[in-house]
């Protein structure tokens, strides 16, 4: 996809992109697709679902139809596992993509009967809410599907249009406001403000208040507002249970769907069974460092922060998972600590190897390596993260 009328402006010391027009990584979509299986697009609400799917649709040489899980009628008819409405439904085209599909009660069980029943047939949807539509499509759709997860920009596609010397240049405006789609094209910090605070307050929490054993959104943003405070710090369950006035069962709830919903991500300790390492308790990064900082109404600029170590690892521990989604590096992740305070904030297992990653913000002499650490894993890498070197690692 070609972009338009690209340029960078400076706008109140704010650079911007007019009238772009960002390549995402899963582009051209048509190599995910296979006929006889169901291309399965997630992702936070308003990082570009919709527009990726149209974009392709408006080049591609099938015969398709584009429906709304948001349409009532295609709600009943998906999820009646009536086969002659269902089939209907598709009669005569080639390629079936339905938005929000989340909205449709039962739609694995509808998938399949398309699947099943029309030989050739390709199917494209995309959902917001995992945990809703991860847990319909699920199990029906055994053998059946590809999935792929839609995050904010990443560092790789944002290089499609900055060089590295000018996407380095914007890393403070990244590490406050993000980069959700609508904040990178944002043009004044009031904007960029606006914007990622709106997707915060309207869109972030939709999906879970909408599920039927979540009724305090008070409760619920608060409980966010302690995880914001607490990005890069191992979380304890009985410690935000008696901040908030909950039980631990509830707080592992929020928890599950938070992470289910595309809002945080749980990064757990690894050990090889050392006595000496810690694995009792986990870490939550933000998806995105703009949702983190709108929770807590704070976008000082950096020089004005006492958070930036947190805004740092938050930053690259997501970019990092865009990359490996985008790469399809497979790996676990981990964080690693000792009872005698050595640590590192991100250990990768890949390919029988493990990779440790430290980010510093300010790297001012040599960081040592924690020598318990190749004490244990001798055979392991480790690197310093830091602003000079962040993209050899992201693209």
């Amino acid at each position: 996809m070609e972009c338009k009328s690209i340029y960078l402006t400076k706008y109140m010391d704010l650079w911007y992109i007019k009238f772009m027009i960002i390549p995402r990584a899963y582009e051209p979509l048509e190599k995910h697709l296979r006929p006889s299986r169901v291309l399965v697009i997630y992702g936070p609400r308003r990082v570009g679902k919709t527009t990726l799917l149209k974009k392709f649709l408006e080049t591609t040489s099938l015969k398709y139809k584009l429906i709304s899980g948001d349409d009532i009628r295609v709600q009943h008819t998906l999820s009646s596992q009536d086969f002659s409405q269902i089939l209907g439904l598709a009669e005569d085209y080639q390629l079936l993509a339905i938005d929000e599909a989340q909205e449709i009660p039962n739609i694995g069980m509808g998938l399949k009967i398309l699947v099943d029943q029309i030989p050739g047939i390709y199917i494209i949807v995309t959902g917001s809410s995992s945990f809703e539509l991860a847990g319909q499509i699920g199990e029906p759709l055994i053998g059946r599907k590809h999935t792929l997860t839609l995050y904010p920009f990443s560092q790789s596609e944002l290089l499609s249009l900055y060089n590295h010397f000018e996407l380095r240049q914007n890393l403070g405006y990244m590490l406050v406001y993000g980069t959700y789609p609508e904040v990178v094209q944002a043009s004044s910090r009031a904007e960029k403000i606006s914007v990622i605070t709106e997707i915060a307050n309207s869109y972030l929490l939709k999906d879970i208040l909408a599920f039927d054993r979540v009724k305090n959104s008070r409760t619920l943003m608060s409980f966010l507002q302690l995880l914001a405070f607490q990005v890069g710090h191992e979380v304890s369950f009985n410690e935000l249970a008696t901040q908030l006035g909950i039980d631990v069962k509830t707080v592992q709830r929020y928890l599950d769907l938070l992470e289910k919903s595309f809002v945080i991500i749980r990064l757990g300790g690894f050990s090889r069974n050392l006595c000496s390492e810690v694995v009792n308790k986990s870490k939550y990064y933000f998806l995105d460092n703009g949702i983190r900082n709108a929770l807590i109404a704070q976008f000082n600029p950096l020089d004005q922060r006492n958070d930036i170590g947190q805004l740092w690892e938050n930053f690259f521990f997501i970019e990092r998972l865009k990359y490996r989604a985008h790469q399809s590096i497979y790996a676990n992740m981990y964080f690693w600590r000792t009872y005698t305070q050595q640590e590192i904030d991100l250990v990768e297992e890949r390919d029988g190897s493990l990779y440790g990653y430290e980010c510093k913000w300010t790297a001012r002499k040599q960081v040592k390596s924690p020598a318990s650490w190749f004490t244990a894993y001798p055979n392991s890498l480790y690197e310093v993260i830091t602003p000079e070197n962040y993209l050899d690692f992201l693209g």
